[in-house]
């Protein structure tokens, strides 16, 4: 597939109409492409559930498509507990596999994967700065975090192996437009707390521009590449305040990160330490974020909903 040939592609995008999903189609369509929603819901125009194989694979009957992005997700709010993670598990793993199966039904050629930097490992890198090189997804002896990497290792891996032109997007953790504002409300209501996180930061990404990541590994990714896409890193504690600083909530109270060890997952994040590069991206994608801070990011949304 020649570079002239990557625009005015048919899309298949599964978990079009999640938070992430509505950045993309918006992106795709104003990009000059068709993009075919694969979901359970109606507004989609593939109705089919990745978990279900048989179903799966009738929902593609007649379907032609050339580029397949998964970014299918079981999450409806920030997860707390392992368990909460487990859903959107099962969408890497099984939920790849099956769609692999019925993207080639559909004569795909291109398969691009939402993946989490998380992947590197949930623990403190201190300063060092990650890039695509660096193991991904290596098994840990926690079985709750094990489950997790294997998904993000698995997302990939069934896509190599594939035969399909396969590109994994490494995110940050989403905020901006369906994804503040969950946090916001909670502000708001003096539920949420700024963590006191001493130092640690975590990679970000504004979902409007990891939507345009995905454009450009729909048109111009390498095949068998990965790309970290982050606008920012800061630490839980951080953005909490910025939200409000922000959106003009009340000050958020501060809580030690030990005390969250009720909320084993939130706990596990809270203690990481992650940064990533993005200079693979930048420099094959050309991809460069429109909002280079959260802060950034986060003003231009409460502007816009203020307007």
């Amino acid at each position: 597939m020649g570079m002239t040939e990557m625009k005015n592609q048919t899309v298949i995008v599964a978990g079009a109409s999640g938070a992430f999903g509505r950045h993309i189609r918006r992106a795709l369509t104003e990009a000059g492409h068709t993009v075919l929603g694969l979901g359970r819901g109606e507004g989609n125009e593939i109705r089919g559930d990745l978990l279900d194989r048989e179903g799966l694979l009738r929902a593609f009957a007649g379907v032609q498509a050339d580029t397949v992005v998964h970014a299918a997700t079981a999450l409806k709010k920030p997860p707390m507990s392992h368990k909460g993670m487990f859903g959107t598990d099962d969408l890497r793993t099984t939920g790849t596999a099956n769609l692999i199966e019925a993207a080639k039904l559909a004569g795909v050629r291109r398969f691009v994967g939402e993946n989490i930097a998380f992947g590197y490992g949930y623990r403190d890198f201190g300063d060092r700065v990650l890039t695509e090189a660096d193991p991904f997804g290596v098994p840990e002896s926690d079985a709750n975090i094990n489950r997790h990497l294997e998904g993000m290792r698995a997302k990939e891996q069934l896509a190599l192996e594939s035969g399909l032109e396969a590109i994994s997007l490494r995110f940050g953790l989403f905020y901006g437009p369906g994804g503040t504002e969950t946090m916001v409300e909670m502000l708001r209501k003096r539920q949420m707390p700024a963590f006191n996180d001493d130092g640690r930061v975590l990679p970000w990404v504004h979902l409007a521009d990891a939507a345009d990541a995905v454009v450009a590994a729909v048109e111009k990714g390498r095949p068998g590449e990965a790309y970290n896409i982050v606008d920012d890193e800061i630490g839980f504690g951080g953005i909490t305040r910025e939200i409000a600083a922000a959106f003009h909530t009340p000050k958020p109270f501060t809580v030690p990160v030990w005390a969250m060890v009720v909320m084993p997952y939130l706990h596990v994040m809270l203690k990481t330490n992650l940064r990533v590069s993005t200079e693979k991206a930048r420099r094959e994608l050309g991809w460069t974020p429109t909002y280079p801070t959260v802060a950034d990011g986060l003003r231009a949304e409460a502007a816009s909903l203020a307007a």
